[in-house]
């Protein structure tokens, strides 16, 4: 009552400026009693005092208006029936917009000057007056709005709620909206500075009460005064909540009771959610800051006024702050995500043991109701889950010196809290996920009416496949059985697609049995839900593999898990793994089915991804079919990569290294190539013709003791050192004439240089590993006699060997698998060799084939593997049969050679002597030479050149009248083996004559081989 007398003399007799409108009026004089009394009367009645007759709508409200500058204490009064006025107005602005436009002018222009002059009534008494006037004011103006804001929602050309723009366009407009807006920011920027929450608090009621379409009036305040908004709008929020509690609304925020009272909470994220367009940075620090001040006790860290940190000073409402924060962030996704990648950054061990000693003093069922919303919350959070993820896993993690080392591992208590945070979070995704499924699963379901369920926290995950896997790899305690769990749901949210890439990354990544069980720990949960895995997840490793995705350690590993998950099927054989042997089964068939797409690795540039690749195709089941094109080109890539071991094994033993790798990459390579030869005839032809052809090449020829040879069968010389004469070749044709070398006659012409260089200079032999080249023999020997022992065609589809009968006996060579090794061999060492050249002519007609001849004594001396691959050849009679052109020249030349020796004892003529006995020798083997003529190389170290030669003389004779033909092998089913009768050949005698008299001219050195020349 004091105020209003003190604010009757303020204003008694004190004229009003002018006002700045076209309808402003003179000041009035100040008005006597009797006046005075009149407009009372007059306010009251609604009637003229003075004519007798009724009021106008305008009249009355200017008769409201005088009162209102001259009696302050009627201004309640006043304000009240100035709400009808500004009804009014709105209403026939409306109209006149829906009636486009008829007679606005004339409608709207009725009231205007008395909402005008109401206007600069009001702003006149604010500003003289403000700490009076402007809580009424403002109080009245906001609730003004929302009722004119919720009465005319539903007109015509009211634009939906939703469309804030156009709705604050629309009433922006209008003279009484704009002029009742106009008057609320001014009383809210007097208010600023001693007391904002009144205004603040009639926004907010105002809000709750008219929302949606008040909304338009908060976000023109709010941007006007985002700062003040922001802080003042949190503040309100805060004291509303810690009086309302938290149970009621958690439940809300969770999608509980509709029906319960809504807070202010609710009108503070419509507030803060209009205004995150434009002052998002504002509001993300304000909400930080009321984080940290809430668990801070000391002084605010940037407190923007005095009145701001009135929560602060309240140890109820610091309690409060984080319950109240989480509440608001899970009413809003916005917020939260706006804050939550700092808010990660500042939960440090430190501000954790804040956290901590502040929630511990709230109620249980309180604690428990926003731990609930914090994992609603992260469900529902559409970015930085990663992140979140992340955090949680690294601070429930438990203490650990490997792990951990130097670094301090949280409080006990902070831990246990964030376990059960992640345990919570983890069964609530499990239902979200679950659910999600029946419904998509139940036949009455109705998709359309039903849109489908997207859960934010695995939708981001979705994109971290990779390191999610690589975490759960680590097998850091709890941690990995946490993120496996959250890989499974993972994977049956995202559908066969991020099943599969799970799955594969898995396969990659994993580096130990350990870690690769918990791909198969995966596959066991999916494969209820989701079929086809394994062979999909292979076919996306194949697409990564053409792609050229993964890297050489990446590849490696993967063909390395890939050939473990294989071998594993016989492991569980002998155990009692049915499930892990079942996805072996499934892990070979797929690879199986993609061989053609694994073999080009045995050829990549890096040795380790070679010999992964190795162990997978020795380890996987062949297919049951396959296309010719893709198994011949398996077989050369298989070949290629044996005599790569070979060399790789060499290498390693040169420089001293540990060659276990390398031994087992020559053992993998030798079981691939053998079960390639068992697959099928075409199989078996090519990798027999290419390891022959393979051991003859220039390239590999040292590996086996031999020299790089040339075309010709010579070996490659070293560079002349004479320097160029600058000689002209067609000079020198001249000089030898038009001639014609007809190869194999006796106008064969042999030049022992080069024109215009001279003379050939031989070069010298590169020194080589004596156990080295042994070893790589019998390598070669053990793959080709594998090959050619196996019986069935198909006896290694699946990657079984043919059992053998009996262990102590060498396995039988397979006929036709030895003439496919004899054929590539006469084609190697003399390719115009004609198939039909089996018989053997006279000695003296050896002289017309000399260059030939010649020819295949050098291949023999470059390559001395020839030997040993006759004798596997031998094995197989009657394949020897299909060497005698090489055998003819190659005995051809042994015979000149020792016709003109000059030397004392065969001996001093050392490869001569040995070529001569391993020939023998290989001849007796195939059955080509009867047992007397076969066991003559054993008398050859102890005789001389010439009775060399008269043994083979002999050996040549016998073969010439028994020629080396197939036809005069007959097969043995009691042996399983091709065998010769040579009673059919008619008298041996013959031939043994010069064989015994060298027995007898050397009886005291022979004696004791005399019972081996017995008929």
């Amino acid at each position: 009552m004091l105020k209003d007398q003190a604010m009757s003399v303020v204003f008694d007799g004190s004229p009003v400026k002018a006002m700045q409108s076209s309808h402003t009026h003179t000041p009035h004089s100040a008005l006597s009693t009797q006046e005075l009394s009149q407009e009372i009367k007059s306010f009251i009645s609604g009637v003229d005092t003075v004519q007798g007759r009724k009021l106008s709508v305008r009249e009355h409200a200017r008769c409201a208006v005088r009162l209102l500058r001259s009696v302050p204490a009627c201004r309640g009064a006043v304000l009240e029936h100035l709400r009808g006025v500004y009804d009014e107005h709105v209403s026939a602005f409306l109209h006149n917009l829906e009636t486009e436009g008829e007679a606005r002018s004339g409608g709207g222009s009725n009231l205007e000057d008395i909402i005008q002059e109401v206007h600069g009534v009001l702003s006149e008494f604010i500003r003289l007056n403000p700490r009076a006037w402007a809580p009424l004011v403002s109080a009245w103006a906001v609730d003004l709005l929302g009722q004119l804001s919720s009465k005319h929602a539903g007109r015509r050309v009211a634009p939906h709620s939703s469309s804030l723009n156009e709705l604050l366009q629309l009433w922006m407009s209008c003279a009484a909206t704009r002029s009742l807006m106009e008057a609320y920011s001014q009383c809210l920027a007097a208010m600023l500075a001693w007391c904002p929450d009144a205004c603040v608090d009639a926004l907010l009621d105002t809000s709750v009460q008219h929302s949606p379409h008040f909304d338009w009036v908060v976000a023109h305040i709010g941007s006007a005064f985002p700062g003040t908004i922001i802080s003042r709008v949190l503040a309100c929020g805060l004291k509303d909540f810690c009086s309302h509690g938290t149970k009621e609304q958690s439940l809300a925020a969770m999608g509980g009771d509709k029906g319960s009272r809504v807070p202010k909470i609710g009108s503070v994220v419509g507030i803060l959610g209009h205004l995150a367009a434009h002052h998002s940075d504002s509001i993300r620090k304000e909400l930080l800051r009321m984080f940290q001040e809430s668990l801070s006790p000391s002084s605010p860290l940037s407190p923007t006024s005095s009145s701001s940190s009135s929560w602060e000073s309240s140890p109820q409402l610091r309690r409060a702050a984080v319950p109240f924060l989480v509440q608001l962030a899970a009413l809003s996704p916005n917020l939260f995500s706006a804050v939550s990648a700092e808010l990660v950054e500042l939960l440090r061990p430190p501000v954790l043991l804040q956290l901590q000693a502040l929630l511990q003093g709230l109620p249980r069922d309180e604690l428990d109701n926003m731990l609930g919303l914090v994992v609603h919350l992260i469900s529902q959070s559409p970015a930085g889950g990663a992140r979140v993820l992340r955090f949680l896993a690294d601070t429930a993690t438990p203490a650990s010196v490997i792990i951990s080392g130097p670094t301090p591992s949280p409080h006990e208590g902070v831990r246990e809290a964030c376990d059960r945070l992640l345990q919570m979070l983890l069964l609530h995704l499990h239902k979200l996920v679950y659910n999600r499924s029946d419904v998509e699963s139940n036949p009455h379901h109705n998709a359309s009416s039903q849109p489908q369920r997207v859960i934010p926290f695995l939708e981001e995950l979705q994109s971290h496949i990779a390191e999610l896997c690589a975490e759960t790899l680590r097998l850091e305690r709890k941690r990995h059985l946490w993120l496996h769990q959250l890989l499974c749901l993972l994977s049956v949210y995202g559908g066969p697609s991020v099943a599969t890439e799970a799955l594969c990354q898995l396969l990659t990544q994993a580096r130990n049995p350990e870690e690769l069980a918990l791909a198969w720990q995966l596959h066991n949960t999916l494969s209820s839900c989701l079929a086809g895995l394994i062979p999909a997840a292979v076919v996306r490793c194949v697409a990564q593999i053409h792609t050229h995705t993964l890297g050489p350690r990446q590849l490696r590993q993967l063909l390395l898990n890939l050939a473990a998950a294989i071998q594993s099927q016989d492991e569980d054989r002998r155990g009692a793994g049915v499930a892990q042997s079942s996805m072996a089964i499934q892990v070979g068939s797929t690879v199986s089915a993609h061989l053609h797409d694994f073999g080009p690795l045995l050829l990549h540039g890096d040795p380790a991804v070679s010999h992964a690749a190795v162990r997978l195709l020795s380890s996987s089941p062949l297919p049951r079919a396959s296309s010719p094109a893709h198994l011949l080109l398996l077989s050369r890539a298989a070949v290629t990569h044996f005599f790569l071991t070979l060399r790789r094994r060499g290498e390693v033993g040169k420089v001293g290294r540990d060659g276990g790798q390398a031994t087992e990459a020559v053992n993998c390579s030798v079981l691939l190539l053998s079960r390639f030869a068992a697959y099928s005839s075409l199989t078996l032809k090519a990798v027999l013709q290419q390891l022959v052809e393979g051991a003859l090449h220039k390239g590999n020829a040292d590996l086996f003791g031999g020299q790089i040879a040339d075309m010709a069968g010579d070996s490659l010389l070293c560079p002349s050192p004479s320097p160029d004469l600058g000689a002209s070749l067609m000079d020198i044709n001249f000089q030898f004439g038009t001639t014609v070398n007809f190869s194999g006659s006796v106008w064969s012409v042999f030049h022992a240089g080069i024109i215009g260089k001279g003379l050939k200079v031989r070069g010298t032999t590169p020194l080589t590993d004596p156990s080295g080249v042994i070893q790589n023999v019998q390598t070669l020997l053990a793959v080709i006699v594998q090959s050619c022992s196996y019986c069935g065609l198909n006896s290694s589809i699946n990657g079984s060997r043919h059992p053998q009968s009996d262990s102590d006996e060498p396995p039988a060579i397979n006929a036709e698998a030895a003439k496919i090794v004899a054929v590539t061999l006469v084609e190697g060492v003399c390719p115009d060799v004609a198939n039909g050249e089996l018989s053997w002519p006279p000695e003296e007609h050896a002289r017309t084939t000399v260059e030939r001849d010649i020819h295949i004594r050098r291949c023999f001396e470059a390559h001395p593997v020839l030997f040993p691959l006759l004798h596997v050849v031998a094995a197989g009679r009657p394949a020897l049969c299909y060497c005698s052109a090489v055998l003819r020249g190659l005995l051809a030349t042994l015979l000149a050679h020792w016709e003109a020796s000059r030397e004392v004892l065969a001996t001093d003529s050392q490869w001569h002597l040995q070529a001569s006995c391993l020939l023998v020798s290989c001849m007796g083997e195939g059955q080509l030479l009867p047992p007397v003529l076969a066991n003559v190389h054993e008398a050859f170290p102890y005789l001389t050149p010439f009775e060399v030669r008269l043994l083979l003389v002999a050996v040549w004779e016998y073969v010439r009248g028994n020629g080396p033909m197939p036809q005069k092998f007959v097969f043995s089913s009691e042996k399983g083996l091709f065998c010769r009768d040579f009673s059919r050949d008619g008298d041996v005698s013959r031939y043994v004559a010069p064989i015994h008299s060298v027995l007898h001219k050397n009886i005291d050195r022979l004696g004791h081989l005399c019972w081996r020349f017995q008929l």
